[in-house]
């Protein structure tokens, strides 16, 4: 698997809030959308902050695994 970076998080724009974040202020996740290299993620706490850059079936794995509870708390 090839590590991608942003090193900047703020350049790119388009950011949402992640549907996955916790409701509370300290925990949100934010991806970026239709990114050619995959799906861009950042801690929104630190936009300007690096954002990695996570393969798409990747992300959709891990997606999915949150979604079902299959991750360990």
């Amino acid at each position: 698997m090839t590590e991608s970076l942003i090193a900047d998080g703020a350049l790119p724009s388009g950011w949402r809030k992640s549907s996955h974040s916790g409701p509370e202020a300290g925990s949100c996740l934010e991806v970026l959308d239709n990114h050619p290299l995959g799906v861009p993620v950042r801690d929104s706490k630190n936009p300007h902050g690096p954002a990695v850059i996570v393969p798409a079936p990747a992300w959709s794995a891990f997606v999915t695994a949150v979604g079902n509870g299959d991750l360990p708390s």
